[in-house]
């Protein structure tokens, strides 16, 4: 049985580990659980923090005791491992690495690669929880460490590693920005009255959970009907150092200049129909630091749009919007997440509003499948969330 401390890994090293990853089921200790998760909670204190790079956490381990730790807080700044071998000194030497992503090995960056500085540290054992979705990484990093003798084990807990760097893992392919859709619901599926009433359909743990959520993301999105109903300002009221681009789909420009999000900072984009909006208003938005992406033809489209903003850098978008523009949004494919909090209260009333609207619909057989649902309680509300098998 492989249990992370067997000499199998170092009998079956560089050329034949693939064959006998494939052939031999792999079970890990507790200790190296833990000290993955450790890893995995480290990287995650860099949320929304790192883009567009991936969140990483490294721990380093020598005795069965933890000599250093350390975690990549933000894209231009030593890497996750760096830092803890940097930390540890020559205690590194003959220690075990557990690191949450591959390490990178090219130099197409502004910090040097991280391969080069665990072999120089003679580093014996290096656990990895996932490859480099990254073209210029992916398996290439875990192969020169092999090729220097050391003992490279891949896909502990890979899940929870996929899942914290599920918007690098799709841009770094794509370069299309992962998207999330929320929304806030009542038990009979009302996001408003029938004229308009929202505040509040969820309580004030909800509310502040998706504070956090826009603190994860490069971006918030919605369009000009929400905005000009609420003046929101879309920002993340945590203690968040970061504040996500404010993105609005206002054809015609119709958002109010003093409203809130044409009030920078945040970063504010409006996507307007093009020759539609008025020329002195766009100016004056301009000088403010406003900023805008035009289309053509009488609706935007959202593929389209996403590959102008993955263009832009934007890795990851949250949607925040009303009944019409989730369903554009849903039926647009674009969407690649889903969260849903759904509130103890029932509007009634046909001509409340829906959380999904629009003007078509989808055949039972054709609707869209949600998949690795999970369900949480968030104080009176619950919180639906899942992904989106387009």
């Amino acid at each position: 049985m492989l249990d992370g401390k067997s000499t199998d890994f170092e009998i079956y090293g560089g050329k034949h580990w693939e064959w006998y990853m494939n052939k031999t089921p792999t079970t890990f200790s507790e200790e190296d659980l833990l000290y993955m998760k450790r890893a995995l909670r480290l990287a995650g204190k860099a949320m929304g923090m790192t883009s567009p790079n991936p969140m990483v956490g490294a721990v380093i381990v020598k005795n069965e005791r933890i000599v250093a730790e350390d975690y990549h807080r933000k894209a231009g700044e030593p890497h996750a491992e760096a830092l803890a071998l940097l930390k540890a000194d020559y205690a590194a030497k003959n220690a075990t690495l557990y690191v949450t992503l591959e390490p990178c090995c090219h130099s197409d960056k502004r910090t040097p690669p991280c391969t080069r500085a665990i072999i120089n540290s003679e580093i014996k054992k290096v656990f990895v929880a996932m490859k480099d979705p990254n073209p210029k990484v992916s398996g290439k990093g875990i192969q020169e460490l092999r090729n220097h003798g050391i003992t490279v084990i891949e896909g502990l807990l890979k899940e929870k590693a996929q899942k914290l760097n599920e918007a690098y893992c799709k841009y770094i392919v794509t370069k299309r920005p992962f998207v999330i859709l929320k929304a806030a619901m009542t038990l009979d599926g009302k996001i408003a009255t029938p004229e308009g009433q929202s505040k509040w359909i969820t309580g004030e743990k909800a509310r502040r959970l998706v504070h956090r959520m826009r603190c994860g993301v490069d971006a918030v999105m919605t369009a000009v009907g929400t905005v000009k109903a609420d003046n929101p300002e879309l920002t993340s009221r945590t203690a968040c150092d970061k504040q996500p681009v404010r993105i609005i789909i206002d054809p015609g420009l119709e958002t109010p200049v003093d409203y809130r999000v044409c009030k920078l900072p945040p970063k504010t984009i409006f996507v307007i129909r093009y020759g539609k909006g008025d020329a002195g208003k766009i100016a004056e938005l301009q000088k403010r630091g406003v900023q805008f992406i035009e289309y053509e033809g009488r609706k935007v489209d959202m593929n389209w749009l996403m590959e102008r903003l993955g263009g832009i850098g934007i890795t990851s978008i949250l949607i925040e919007a009303g009944s019409s523009f989730n369903a554009a949004c849903l039926t647009g494919a674009v969407v690649d997440k889903v969260v849903f909090f759904i509130a103890p209260k029932i509007i009634c009333g046909r001509n409340s509003i829906p959380v999904v609207g629009g003007e078509t619909f989808m055949k039972l057989e054709d609707a869209l499948r949600i998949s690795d649902l999970q369900v949480s309680r968030v104080d009176e509300d619950v919180m639906i969330e899942g992904y989106i098998n387009n």
